[in-house]
């Protein structure tokens, strides 16, 4: 989550900015910003000065979840995915997803569920292991026989991919 104060500050610079006569432009070359976000500001300044600017809150939608509800959440996927009763300890967010609605009752979509944990100091990880079924040696013969005839092969209904060519 960003640091809202941080972000503040930089909306407080703007202002100051504006008030020596900055352009919207050179706001947001300056504190690298968009020239939207610069406008947006420059609109706010106007009605409401640099303290106004100060004033903005943070924009989006508010969790649907308290605190004390993602402080559960955490606690019941720190257990690991067997321990919440999947077959693996692989987490996905569809998993995570299916736990916070236990958990908590609010339903979330799994493509919204990494923000979440990103706000709970999880990161994206991957098994650092190789799958126990994987057999190399089958790969590589794969690799060094059918690999090159597939390459060659041209795709079925793929537009190139016919052997006759007509020129005319």
């Amino acid at each position: 989550m960003a640091d809202m104060e941080g972000l503040a500050e930089r909306r407080r610079r703007a202002g100051k900015m504006f008030d020596r006569a900055f352009t919207q432009a050179d706001v947001a070359r300056e504190l690298e910003v968009s020239r939207e976000s610069a406008s947006r500001w420059h609109e706010v300044w106007l009605e409401r000065g640099t303290d106004g600017l100060s004033e903005i809150g943070k924009r989006g939608r508010t969790s649907r979840l308290s605190e004390k509800q993602l402080a559960k959440v955490e606690r019941a996927l720190l257990k690991g995915a067997t321990g919440n009763g999947f077959p693996n300890d692989l987490w996905t967010t569809p998993r995570v997803a299916a736990v916070i609605e236990r958990v908590t009752g609010e339903q979330y979509h799994p493509g919204h569920v990494w923000r979440m944990l990103k706000q709970m100091g999880w990161s994206l990880q991957r098994p650092a292991r190789r799958a126990k079924e994987r057999d190399d040696e089958a790969i590589e013969a794969w690799m060094k026989t059918r690999w090159p005839k597939v390459k060659k092969t041209p795709h079925a209904g793929v537009r190139g991919s016919s052997s006759k060519t007509s020129r005319g």
